[in-house]
């Protein structure tokens, strides 16, 4: 049973149902959270029992068979996210520091948002009903963070006793038909070497494993009372991409499809050229930081291609330490077709999470406003992920308008995707 909290103008139901009516059921069916309701929606005559003011009654409507109903809800999932029960030994949401705004300090573990957002579960929270549940309704893909394939290390990593046994139901949602994208986030010395030959073998066992990412743990400079953890180097990290290379080539030659890939951090940590885009075939785990940087400078080579600019004079592109290199070769590319465009590219240290950190999408306002400072023109130009999903904060609740303040500069932002980027280069600010 959820509340509706409003009514669409075109829904089949405005007039019929008001906000503060609870939704019990769909077509006999128990509608608990957005799962249900999506489900048991997609179908074109539909009959619901709510409740108003303890009394029951029935609404029924014709729609397309795929169309919402256009009942709203609260919240998102409908009820509240499931959060995580582990106590992960490279929990990056630990190493935070203290004083940032609460929702920074959740830590989510819901197989809805896996499915509809996705982000990666741990299915320790999944329960035999829920594991069946997604089986049932063909909920696909799911993305699962295991890090490990042998039970006793999985629950070590975790830090939870059940962690080892949820694995029972990795192999259940397979036989289900239930897509899975897989996450081994590696510590130094405890899940990768033979641990992680092990997980990669075991996990091409799974029949339906679209894709699976190897990935380092992100260490910040907050790490006081926590598992001790060390970094990987250039020679430790060109291991691991030795590894999953290898086990990549030989599914590739066994299946057809490589399915494991290393993060492009891996790949610059080592000093290494990364493979082609093709490489990565569908770009599975593109959000994971899997083959980004490939894909970016191709698109971006095809897009300039095409691209005309009337755009002269200075923009400032401002990125971290792991996106610069690209960044300023694309620059670079983009200046010798279009020499009246100068653009300059900084690279920002993350001080707020310290040096081990080098993504964008982690600097904060106050990292781009204090190294910046007297170093800008007019323009500058950020990753669109250094923001919230609103485009609203910085991590460390600046906001957009008191950077372009601090800074004097006009403030825009781009997606990372080649052409989007490239049409960001090739913009006429002037007329802004």
């Amino acid at each position: 049973m959820v509340t509706v909290t409003g009514v669409e103008n075109d829904s089949p139901f405005f007039g019929k149902v008001i906000p503060g009516d609870a939704l019990i059921s769909v077509n006999g069916h128990d509608i608990r959270d957005v799962l249900d309701y999506r489900y048991y929606t997609t179908v074109k005559n539909i009959e619901c029992v709510f409740c108003r003011d303890g009394e029951r009654f029935v609404r029924t409507a014709e729609k397309g068979e795929y169309d919402d109903p256009g009942l709203e809800f609260s919240t998102f999932l409908m009820d509240k996210k499931r959060s995580c029960r582990n106590k992960c030994v490279f929990c990056f949401i630990d190493q935070n520091p203290k004083g940032m705004r609460d929702s920074i300090y959740f830590k989510d573990d819901d197989e809805r948002l896996s499915f509809l957002q996705g982000s990666y579960i741990t299915l320790t929270n999944l329960s035999d009903e829920d594991a069946e549940r997604i089986i049932k309704m063909k909920i696909t893909p799911i993305n699962v963070s295991v890090h490990a394939m042998e039970p006793e290390l999985r629950v070590m990593m975790t830090g939870n006793r059940f962690a080892g046994d949820a694995l029972r139901k990795l192999w259940r949602l397979a036989e289900g038909g239930t897509g899975l994208n897989l996450q081994f986030v590696l510590c130094r010395g405890i899940n990768d070497g033979e641990h992680l030959k092990y997980s990669l073998k075991e996990s091409a066992k799974l029949k339906t494993l679209i894709s699976a990412s190897v990935v380092p743990a992100g260490i910040t400079s907050h790490r006081e009372g926590l598992y001790p953890l060390e970094p990987y180097d250039k020679a430790s990290a060109a291991e691991i991409i030795d590894t999953v290379e290898a086990f990549h080539e030989e599914q590739k030659r066994l299946t057809g499809s490589g399915k494991f890939y290393c993060s492009d951090e891996f790949y610059l940590l080592a000093g290494r050229e990364l493979p082609r885009a093709s490489y990565y075939e569908g770009f599975e785990q593109y959000d994971n930081g899997v083959g980004m940087i490939s894909d970016m400078e191709e698109c971006f080579e095809d897009a300039l291609e095409s691209t005309e600019t009337s755009g002269t004079g200075r923009i400032d592109v401002a990125t971290g330490f792991a996106a610069y290199p690209l960044m300023s070769r694309l620059a670079q590319k983009f200046e010798n077709k279009f020499p009246k465009r100068q653009i300059v590219v900084h690279r920002i240290a993350n001080d707020f999470f310290g040096p081990g950190v080098t993504v964008s999408g982690l600097l904060t306002g106050t990292d781009y406003a204090n190294q910046l400072k007297g170093k800008t023109g007019g323009t500058l130009l950020i990753s669109r992920s250094s923001l919230n999903a609103d485009g609203t904060l910085f991590l460390d609740d600046m906001t957009p308008g008191q950077l372009e303040r601090e800074l004097g500069v006009r403030l825009y932002t781009n997606r990372a995707d080649g052409y989007d980027l490239c049409a960001a280069f090739a913009a006429d600010y002037t007329e802004n």
